[in-house]
């Protein structure tokens, strides 16, 4: 059967660093001491420097923040009317410079027949993929898919599906698009666990193409893992003043545990050390110290992911990508890797790859 390979990724986001004025902004929506206390130590420990937002953060005289846009005011958080038209105007924006970036040949657009599209941040119709088609002049019979609400896993969905079309076209190529406004969704509120969920995430996008011509990474097998008993610990719901998210403090243990018991299911029968490339979804320091220790990987396993972390924050299932590009960069041909993302479910999404 033919083989289905990611060949390239291009990844972009926003202009603005928003990650110590979004943190201060969440923290002025807590009472004075322990809450207050506890946000600030668990924001110094999250091993993030820096996110990235269209919202733009302003330093007022008084040494308070506020964004440039006025989206966020404290008392009138927008309606989830309001979050949508603001996914709507800037989606395309980070779409356009993810797509430039992978830079696609003229003679490679005419030849792309799919194209696939993760977001569960927003909803417009037509949506992202027709504005992906209509951006890069694409053929009108392009077959589009929305792959929506699936949350950080969503982009390992993305490449099963696109291994799946390969398979069964083999002259099919196969356009991807993961973007996510995760800043859209700040919710007004006085609960910490909420609060800290918040802290992480924030907005990215990537790109990427599936072929079947033999360069990148070979997408060798996929495997869904979903964690019983763990539905009600992520959840995301749409609220009349946007989409409203239960992250709850016990993911972490509940992935360590899943992990550990999964053992070699996980690397379908084969040794942890016989993987190379680990593109571990960056979803917090927590999770990622959770799989670390949960497959019992080596020091320094998950440095590309907890380097993503560090300076992009979480970003939903665009997070991901971002660590499979940095680790296409400095694969050798014959590596073995393992891809993984986390969900609601909880479940974890997880692929075998090889580099070529």
């Amino acid at each position: 059967m033919t083989a289905a390979y990611l060949n390239r990724i291009a990844t972009a986001v926003p202009p603005h660093d928003m990650h110590r004025a979004f943190a201060a902004f969440a923290e002025s929506m807590l009472p004075e001491g322990t809450p207050k206390n506890l946000f600030r130590r668990m924001t110094r420990m999250s091993a993030i420097e820096h996110r990235y937002s269209f919202v733009h953060p302003v330093e007022t005289p008084d040494g308070t923040w506020k964004d440039a846009e006025g989206f966020y005011v404290p008392g009138d958080f927008p309606t989830t009317a309001r979050r949508m038209q603001a996914f709507e105007q800037y989606a395309p924006r980070l779409a356009h410079c993810a797509l430039g970036r992978l830079g696609l040949t003229a003679a490679e657009r005419k030849s792309i027949t799919h194209v696939i599209v993760t977001s569960c941040t927003g909803l417009y119709a037509p949506g992202l993929d027709y504005d992906v088609v209509e951006h890069l002049e694409l053929s009108r019979s392009v077959e589009r898919t929305m792959i929506g609400f699936m949350g950080c896993y969503a982009a390992i969905n993305a490449l099963k599906s696109a291994r799946h079309i390969i398979r069964s076209e083999p002259d099919a190529k196969v356009l991807l698009l993961s973007l996510e406004l995760c800043s859209m969704h700040m919710q007004e509120t006085p609960n910490l666990e909420q609060l800290l969920a918040f802290s992480v995430f924030a907005d990215g996008c990537a790109a990427y193409m599936v072929s079947a011509e033999p360069t990148g990474f070979a997408l060798d097998s996929f495997l869904a893992l979903n964690l019983a008993g763990t539905n009600h610990l992520i959840t995301w719901r749409i609220g009349e003043k946007g989409f409203d998210m239960q992250l709850s403090g016990q993911v972490p243990g509940e992935l360590r545990n899943g992990m550990a018991a999964a053992g070699k299911e996980v690397t379908r029968g084969r040794e942890i050390s016989s993987i190379d490339l680990w593109a571990v979804h960056p979803g917090g320091r927590t999770i990622l110290d959770a799989v670390e220790q949960g497959l019992a990987l080596p020091t320094g396993a998950l440095a590309e992911s907890r380097d993503i972390l560090a300076h992009f924050g979480n970003m939903s299932s665009a997070s991901v990508m971002f660590v499979l590009e940095r680790l296409m960069r400095r694969a050798t041909p014959g590596q073995q890797g393992c891809a993984m993302s986390f969900g609601p479910g909880v479940t974890a999404e997880t692929m075998l790859f090889h580099a070529v």
